[in-house]
């Protein structure tokens, strides 16, 4: 959706003097703030604080629907400063969101802590989880199942599958006591967390028997089947023992080497369902595909199959983070992804946030490639046109597979500077210095979530993440919205906050900052 409007409200009017073009007669133009029109959904989709002021990340979505109610479960990353340089994980805890329509979300809390899991290792480890709902024959009711995963101190201190239960989707939920999967038990071993990210699917097959699968893996894809219970894992040879192997009569859980595109970890079981609810076609694995990260997909008929078909990389990394973990659900007859990045305020692949997208089909079941989208579901982006008539755009990239091009910090803007439509679309939210300002603003680039536009010390203006969450990067990331310069209606003009005075202005093709004295180069048209 495009924006055409342009919200006026005066303030303290600003006289400025300006020279006609082309010769030397004066005319005072009194210049007000005005209002744009802004985003108030968009990606991530959780943007909330504590009670002590301190931004609440958390990565690794996974999501549950359950009637008219769609629940996030996500871990909680609280890694500091020190940690993020060390590369170290600090998630203790699972916090749930709920939402009846996708678009406003409810807190609803720690659903569980890790210090109440006894045979975790640490209790700041709650990696990736998920959580489904399953009828229990015993309790004769409905019960709710997180799997999870984290340090096993019971399985020489390596990554295993756990499982917590609950009465409901918001927990609280406990865990059974022991692991479910130990990680001394998958074969091959390729490392110490080989054993992580589980997700799970039920459902029915052809002769009306439910099937319970649980797969997961880092590096390595295992898959098994549960018992009735949910909280067990299937014997499959009737040895009396669980066991792994390349085939069912080696084991009880089958390691799949076969039909993947650079599987890395964070699986994710599915199936496409017609307009009554029914399941059918093939089994869907999603999955985190190549360093950095990118999101692939592949299918197979049987999910045990010890070769599944790769499809294709349909998301390549986000330009904030270095993982990604899809979560792929129904509602209300669309098929949707949530996935992290790392693009709120001192974000990164230590402090991730959870965004919100439509999965598209095509009509032979393949899933075409898709670009991360700050706008997501219910934003909407902006173009925004200099005075010659020329759109505003990013210089094209693509995000880079190598750690070292990260932050991106310095990409140029500038008069269309690329060919591709989504690199000239821009997403306008409250301004992050003072987002109860209604003059002020801050523009982030659609197709780069976190990437904003941003002022710097000598008069250069960039695209750059806010690695650092300080005010001093908000302020630089955040303009004051006025009647254009140059007097002509319909435009605006962009006033630093960082640098008071200092206006958006195109230099040479390029945006960069000036006092305002060119009027034409400091006025713009948003739609």
């Amino acid at each position: 959706m495009i924006n055409k409007t342009i919200k006026g409200a005066a303030s303290a009017l600003v006289a400025a003097v300006l020279f006609l073009s082309g010769c030397g007669q004066q005319t005072e133009v009194s210049v007000s703030d005005i209002a744009l029109e802004k985003n108030s959904f968009y990606n991530p989709i959780i943007r909330l604080s504590d009670d002590k002021g301190r931004l609440i990340y958390g990565g690794d979505p996974a999501v549950f629907v359950d009637g008219d109610t769609v629940y996030l479960y996500t871990g909680h990353d609280m890694s500091t400063d020190k940690e993020v340089e060390e590369r170290a994980y600090h998630i203790p805890e699972y916090f749930c969101y709920s939402s009846k329509d996708l678009k406003t979300w409810t807190a609803e809390g720690v659903v569980m802590n890790m210090h109440d899991v006894e045979w975790a290792k640490d209790s700041k480890s709650a990696w990736a989880s998920q959580v489904i709902k399953h009828y229990d024959e015993e309790a004769k009711k409905d019960l709710y199942y997180l799997y999870f995963c984290s340090w096993d101190k019971t399985s020489r201190g390596k990554q295993s599958i756990g499982v917590a239960v609950s009465e409901s989707p918001t927990g609280p939920f406990t865990d059974i006591g022991e692991p479910i999967v130990r990680g001394i038990i998958t074969k091959p071993e390729t490392s110490a967390w080989n054993d992580i990210d589980p997700t799970v699917w039920v459902d029915t097959d052809e002769n009306g028997n439910e099937k319970r699968y649980l797969a997961w893996g880092n590096g390595k894809f295992f898959i098994c089947e549960l018992n009735p219970d949910m909280i067990s894992v299937k014997d499959q040879n009737g040895d009396g023992k669980i066991t792994s192997g390349r085939n069912l009569d080696a084991g009880d859980i089958l390691t799949t080497l076969k039909g993947f595109t650079s599987y890395t970890e964070a699986p994710w079981l599915y199936r496409r369902q017609d307009p009554e609810g029914n399941y059918y076609g093939d089994y869907y694995l999603f999955y985190a595909s190549e360093w950095r990260e990118s999101l692939a997909y592949s299918t197979a008929s049987d999910p045990m199959a010890d070769e599944w078909t790769a499809g294709n990389i349909f998301m390549k990394p986000t330009a904030t983070c270095n993982t990604n973990h899809e979560a792929i659900f129904d509602f209300n007859g669309k098929t949707y992804m949530m996935y992290h990045d790392g693009a709120r305020p001192g974000g990164n692949g230590y402090r991730r946030s959870a965004c919100l997208q439509e999965l598209v089909f095509e009509e032979d079941g393949s899933i075409s490639l898709m670009e991360e989208s700050t706008a997501g579901l219910f934003g909407s982006t902006s173009l925004i046109k200099s005075s010659s008539g020329s759109y505003i755009s990013h210089e094209q990239f693509t995000n880079s597979s190598e750690d070292s091009s990260y932050p991106y910090l310095d990409i140029k803007i500038g008069e269309e500077l690329s060919e591709s439509v989504l690199d000239h679309q821009w997403v306008i939210t409250d301004g992050k210095y003072d987002p109860d300002n209604q003059y002020l603003v801050s523009i982030q680039a659609e197709n780069k979530t976190g990437l904003h536009i941003t002022a710097g010390p000598e008069g250069n203006v960039t695209l750059s993440q806010d690695v650092d969450g300080s005010e001093d990067t908000a302020k630089s990331q955040t303009f004051k919205t006025t009647t254009a310069l140059n007097g002509k209606e319909g435009m605006v003009s962009f006033e630093s906050i960082a640098y008071e005075g200092s206006y958006l202005t195109i230099s040479n093709g390029i945006i960069t900052l000036s006092d305002g004295s060119d009027a034409d180069a400091c006025s713009f048209e948003v739609e």
